[in-house]
């Protein structure tokens, strides 16, 4: 029996791949049949099984989220001159994404509750030059997305879902992936469910699906081989690939009900800190996904957000900050823009460890952890 491990020589990793199903065999079948590139049974499995979890018609696997991004922009025709509605709050891939297409993102500041974008801020940013709307699930949390469509509707706009990290995430009953026009996921090594990296755009419109479908194979007419009737991309997703998600897939029910164990957890244990921490919510409405576990430090903390982190760090506990907002980024600074909640939460917000092979005692340990933290005498 090995010596049990010291608080210096524990680790517990902020995310990490959970493989608890058939992941093995299904890549070792993709090996013993030289099926490893972009064609391949799994492929088209993975789509159909992953449309069907989304509720939808149609399901097309690429490489990454940020190409998922690229293509459902592409498909709706966002080019040079277009503005698209963006929370700052997210990872830059949403923004990134909009500027692959030439056009211009416009950022909209977050709601306090779930940290994602404001719908009341939404028509105040919109021009006769905006296209559509990019609804980002920060999180986990859905997005609430009655008054984004509302609002999209009455103004001849489009809306993406950015569920990059969000699968399985409910909106009033109906999941993520099927709310807008269309949606993008991303299948990078610390989501919900992995391919090690890929994405995937969703839709209901079958004209649409075929034009990301068309795009993401360097535009080749699937009729005609070798003719190529528009500029595509190489954004094809390996048969390898699709066979790890789409393992991870057969056994999302189980990814997805250990992080909502978890954050119960969580929420039990720091509860009592309530003094110096505010925890990530679920609206009535929702059915968080629990991708992350991002809490934010009250001003009565005695240590400011780095310091505590670094503390975090040397018990062997990894965190992360939460996203810088976008205005605030090189690419996109914007110096007289005001975003007061989403400066707030970047300034406050830590992710704790989420992930399928956290246990119990390690909630307890980083609980504990925290607590020391936030007592201490200032």
């Amino acid at each position: 029996m090995s010596e049990p491990r010291t608080a210096s020589q524990r680790f517990i990793p902020v995310a990490h791949p959970w493989f608890c199903g058939n992941e093995l065999e299904y890549v070792r079948e993709c090996v013993e049949t030289t099926w490893v590139s972009s064609i391949g049974r799994f492929i088209g499995q993975f789509e159909k099984s992953f449309a069907e979890f989304c509720e939808v018609d149609f399901a097309v696997s690429c490489n990454s989220g940020t190409s998922a991004l690229h293509l459902a922009l592409l498909a709706l025709g966002v080019g040079p001159g277009d503005e698209v509605i963006v929370p700052t709050l997210t990872f830059v891939a949403t923004a990134n994404a909009v500027r692959y297409c030439g056009a211009h993102p416009v950022f909209v500041d977050s709601e306090p509750v779930t940290m994602n974008l404001d719908p009341g801020r939404i028509e105040e940013r919109i021009t006769p030059r905006t296209r559509g709307i990019i609804a980002v699930h920060l999180y986990g949390h859905a997005a609430d997305m009655d008054p984004i469509l509302e609002i999209a509707r009455r103004r001849g706009l489009f809306v993406v879902e950015d569920a990059a990290e969000a699968h399985g995430a409910l909106c009033r009953g109906r999941k993520a992936g099927g709310l807008g026009d269309a949606a993008t996921f991303s299948f990078f090594g610390n989501k919900i469910i992995t391919t090690g990296e890929g994405g995937m755009v969703t839709t209901r419109d079958e004209e649409l699906g075929r034009k990301v479908r068309l795009l993401r194979g360097q535009g080749m007419d699937p009729e005609r081989r070798y003719w190529f009737p528009i500029v595509g991309y190489n954004y094809r997703m390996t048969n390898i690939a699709a066979a790890l998600g789409l393992a991870q897939l057969e056994k999302i029910s189980s990814h997805l009900e250990k992080r909502r164990q978890l954050a119960a957890l969580y929420e039990r244990r720091l509860a009592p800190l309530a003094e110096w921490i505010e925890l990530p919510a679920e609206k009535a409405w929702a059915r968080h996904a629990w991708w992350a576990y991002t809490i934010r430090l009250r001003g009565s903390l005695p240590l400011e957000r780095d310091r505590l982190m670094g503390c975090l760090a040397e018990a062997g506990i990894e965190t992360r900050p939460a996203f810088h907002p976008m205005h605030t980024l090189p690419p996109y600074e914007e110096p007289t823009g005001s975003y007061p909640v989403a400066e707030a939460i970047a300034r406050h917000g830590v992710t704790l460890p989420m992930h399928g092979l956290l246990t119990e005692d390690d909630v307890d340990y980083i609980s504990d952890r925290l607590e020391t933290l936030c007592r201490r005498p200032s």
